[in-house]
């Protein structure tokens, strides 16, 4: 108990300050008394001795101040790693017993923040299951609804007008020029009206992954979605590791969110959309060369960036907007990769 006692830190500390001091006084002592009894001993001697005296005494707080320098070091580059997400860190527990408890108080919070951040996105998940499956089921079944109903009646109605304009060449027994002129406004309006009512159906088609995998979804909606709106769009994928059925959601729903803003707000001519990812994250990022805006702009919750971040919040990520007025718009979003669904998750 007593050797545990004083293998502490503030008793270890304390040990080297008195060793140093005893060890720096003897020596001195021991010179001091030396070159007294001789009597021819120069002034410079002595100063010699006293230097020594100095360095030995330097040297150990040098020393100390070192020894524990370098684990205070190592405890807050592990609580910086912590402080931006990475809650995996350790801090590998050496023979040095002043900072082991120290040591190991921290591994057991950086654990315990790591496990709940694995439950939190755990139940986000779920829950974004259930709400797509409770929420948004009787949204996107309106919609293949509507796009049907349109189909079926205004588009044959628009059908049946082209067929009575093409037999109108039969009015030039009558009268053939009126004829030949309606026959022509009449063919030119149906053509269009159908060209127009083709993009109003596609628009009103449901936009979700339909069994698709997020990568199968945006290589097809992003390029069509950009045609449509006049947008020169390039898709990076740099994904290696499958994502959750969760996550492809939520992001497939950010990137249309998002999409759907630089349409509407920023009058770019091109946008570059990437799914990359590091060791403990997946980034995804959308940058237009639009007009861009103040950050104030999006304080007062324009641009939808509040949907974004509850969408990545549920998935225990960020997302944040990055622009500056004649330098176009950045929309990134991280979420952390650390929880993933598998046969022992289900068994439990």
């Amino acid at each position: 108990m007593i050797v545990r006692l004083f293998r502490g830190g503030k008793w270890q500390l304390l040990t080297m300050f008195v060793a140093s001091s005893v060890t720096a006084l003897l020596l001195g002592i021991a010179v001091w008394v030396g070159l007294a009894d001789g009597d021819n001993v120069q002034t410079e001697v002595r100063y010699g001795a006293a230097s020594v005296f100095l360095l030995v005494s330097a040297g150990f707080g040098y020393w100390t101040g070192q020894h524990i320098q370098r684990r205070i070091d190592t405890l807050q580059l592990a609580l910086k790693q912590a402080v931006n997400g990475n809650f995996q860190v350790r801090i590998t527990e050496s023979g040095d017993s002043s900072f082991s408890e120290l040591y190991r108080e921290f591994n057991d919070l950086a654990e315990l923040m790591e496990e709940r951040m694995k439950r939190l996105q755990m139940t986000g998940e779920e829950q974004v299951m259930s709400q797509a499956a409770s929420n948004e089921a009787a949204v996107q079944e309106e919609r293949k609804r509507l796009a049907r109903d349109l189909h079926d009646t205004v588009s044959q109605q628009l059908f049946a007008m082209h067929m009575c304009a093409s037999s109108l060449p039969k009015l030039q027994e009558i009268d053939r020029e009126r004829a030949a002129s309606v026959l022509d406004q009449l063919i030119q309006m149906s053509t269009l009206a159908q060209k127009q009512m083709r993009i109003f159906i596609a628009q009103l088609r449901p936009m979700e992954l339909e069994g698709r995998t997020l990568l199968e979804a945006l290589d097809k909606w992003f390029p069509d979605y950009c045609r449509q709106n006049g947008l020169q769009g390039v898709f990076d994928w740099r994904l290696t590791e499958p994502l959750t059925e969760a996550k492809e959601h939520q992001l497939f729903l950010i990137v249309q969110e998002a999409m759907a803003n630089v349409v509407k707000h920023s009058g770019a001519q091109s946008c570059s959309l990437s799914l990359t990812e590091n060791e403990r994250q997946v980034v995804l990022s959308l940058q237009d060369d639009g007009a861009g805006f103040r950050a104030d702009q999006v304080r007062r919750g324009s641009y939808g960036l509040s949907t974004m971040q509850e969408r990545a919040q549920q998935l225990g990520g960020l997302a944040e907007i990055i622009s500056k007025p004649g330098s176009g718009t950045r929309v990134k979003v991280t979420i952390p990769k650390m929880w993933r669904r598998n046969e022992n998750d289900d068994r439990d």
